[in-house]
């Protein structure tokens, strides 16, 4: 029998629904015509950013020691009736405890020390590749296996030497094949931001080197054969939203953190099978794709190392750091074997080597300034201090380095004495040229014909100059000129992008051009005249700016960008998607 209280709930209800009923509210309700919303037309969607179909990296080992307890919790209980003899064993065997405790802490501490230093032994391919599945690394193995051996071209200094008419048609033609370039790949090739990039010369396949900010090479084979991966429901994503090619990532540089950052990526000039990558762990490491070995080839003491390049031999290598200081390197020799010249009071962010004629090396460094210095009056220099016999002649020919005898181990000359040197009558001719900017230069690059040298600057300009190939021959300074061209162009890159760098198609065999990212999220393409040929941009594909940029060394329709994210596209011809 129902309870009285469960008897008045039921009359409560039943009063409620007839006041309702008399009210029609129902009825009001049945009435109001609620109207539907319609969804918007649905408009051209964006393409969703591609997610890496590999595992992140795992976070690093901070497996900690015993922690230290304090007195009060390790105070134990003790008995008040317990003797003397047992109070001291107990006592004793807690010593020998706290002591066992404080060596495996400081055993953990000593561990995790050593885990954040750079390594410095030889590395094979099984450590580099410690996170990528055995199937990938066969794969990989492979790849580097059947990529050619090709040695690096070098373009004639009067190649496309011609007058004004003929120059234009030149322009035009690299503007009906470039500017129709499309996204035909893209990928999340490394885990982080991508600071420098490589095109390899292979011409069967797209093989592009990045090197991120954590010491990641990532190995990026463009357009390789995708396989479709379905998800946990079956369904496999569009090809829009799906990762492009095959990559591999390379932990060549560590520890996995910031302070590794790969800030250069080159290949050898005479052999196409050897990659280095400098790194801010104060280390060049050089990768053998027939050995697949890492070797450390250079190696300094807190000091970041911001720029390398190598003449066209592949003998030696220039080195620039962030103190002001450039580094030469002799590859034939040991790797303690080196000399370095203090050229500037300020970071020296690029180094250029001028390929046809690699005496004249090229920096630019945040003291605003661009300098062309001349290698055999520098190496006169470090002879003379370590007591050796002087130089002989240069070889006749343009295309071998000037060379001089080994200098003492790890000799260093400071920036004072080299000035010193400069303006001294023996140093005449030390120092060819130099170019003022109203800010820091990010960087300076001479052209395949060693002629031109296009320059970035924080003061949001492109400079581009043009040297007559008799200046090189005399030895006196480089007259005083001003830039042929200067280009406005946003550089302002701020804390999270890579600094904007334009870099020269490698390409010998078509008119002098190079590429920068740009701030409004594009790839600009521009003649060594400063004229704008294409700007590509994919709004629908593309939502970040593409910072780093390279070209392939002999194939036109082929560019290369990345961000701040590790994403990077291949910029190519829309039939070959």
């Amino acid at each position: 029998m129902p309870s009285e209280y469960e008897l008045e709930r039921e009359r409560n209800i039943a009063r409620n629904k007839a006041l309702l009923e008399k009210l029609q509210l129902k009825q009001a309700v049945d009435d109001l015509q609620i109207p539907v919303k319609s969804k918007p037309a649905k408009s051209q969607a964006k393409a969703k950013p591609i997610q890496s179909s590999k595992n992140k990296r795992p976070r690093e080992d901070t497996t900690e020691g015993p922690r230290r307890k304090s007195a009060r919790l390790q105070r134990e209980v003790v008995d008040p009736d317990e003797s003397p003899s047992k109070r001291k064993k107990r006592e004793a065997e807690m010593e020998e405890r706290r002591a066992l405790e404080a060596e495996e802490r400081l055993e953990a501490e000593e561990r995790g020390r050593l885990a954040k230093q750079a390594r410095h032994t030889d590395l094979d391919l099984n450590t580099l590749a410690d996170n990528e599945e055995e199937s990938d690394i066969t794969n990989l193995s492979a790849t580097f296996q059947n990529v050619s051996e090709t040695r690096g071209q070098v373009r004639d200094e009067d190649a496309f030497a011609s007058d004004g008419e003929e120059e234009e048609n030149l322009v035009a033609e690299l503007r009906d094949k470039l500017q129709d370039l499309k996204v035909v790949s893209r990928a999340k090739v490394t885990q982080d931001r991508v600071y420098s990039a490589a095109y390899h010369p292979e011409v069967t396949k797209d093989l592009i080197f990045f090197g991120d900010k954590h010491g990641q090479l990532g190995i990026w084979d463009a357009q390789a054969p995708v396989e479709e991966v379905a998800d946990e429901a079956g369904d496999v994503a569009p090809a829009d939203d799906q990762e492009g090619g095959k990559y591999w990532r390379l932990q060549l540089h560590w520890p996995a953190t910031s302070k590794s950052s790969i800030s250069c990526v080159k290949l050898d000039p005479i052999n196409s099978h050897n990659i280095y990558t400098s790194s801010y762990d104060c280390t060049i490491r050089s990768l053998s794709f027939t050995s697949e070995i890492s070797t450390e080839i250079f190696a300094i003491e807190d000091t970041l190392i911001s720029s390398i390049d190598l003449t066209p031999t592949g003998h030696e290598m220039w080195i620039s750091d962030a103190l002001g200081g450039v580094w030469h390197r002799d590859l034939r020799q040991d790797k303690s074997t080196t000399i370095r010249y203090g050229l500037s009071n300020q970071k020296i962010g690029c180094i250029s080597v001028n390929p046809t004629r690699p005496n004249f090396l090229l920096t630019s460094s945040n003291s605003r300034s661009l300098k062309i210095w001349d290698v055999r009056k520098l190496q006169t220099l470090s002879v003379d201090l370590s007591d050796q016999a002087p130089p002989t002649p240069p070889p006749s020919s343009p295309g071998d380095p000037f060379l001089v005898p080994v200098a003492a181990v790890n000799t260093e000359i400071d920036a004072d004495a080299v000035t010193e040197f400069v303006n001294s009558k023996r140093g005449k001719g030390c120092l060819r040229g130099e170019w003022r900017h109203d800010k820091s230069v990010s960087s300076a690059y001479w052209d395949p014909r060693g002629r031109g040298i296009v320059s970035t600057s924080y003061d949001d300009t492109l400079r581009l100059w043009d040297i007559e190939p008799a200046t090189f021959e005399s030895s006196a300074p480089f007259p005083s000129s001003r830039p042929f061209s200067r280009v406005r162009h946003n550089c302002q890159t701020g804390k999270w992008l890579t600094i904007l760098r334009a870099q020269w198609s490698p390409n010998p065999e078509v008119l002098p051009h190079f590429t920068i990212g740009n701030m409004d999220r594009s790839l600009d393409i521009f003649s060594g005249k400063g004229e704008l040929i294409a700007r590509l941009s994919d709004p629908q594909r593309i939502s970040a700016v593409q910072a780093v940029t390279c070209s392939h060394p002999s194939i036109l329709e082929r560019a290369v960008s990345g961000n701040a994210s590790g994403r990077c596209v291949l910029w190519a011809p829309s039939d070959e998607t």
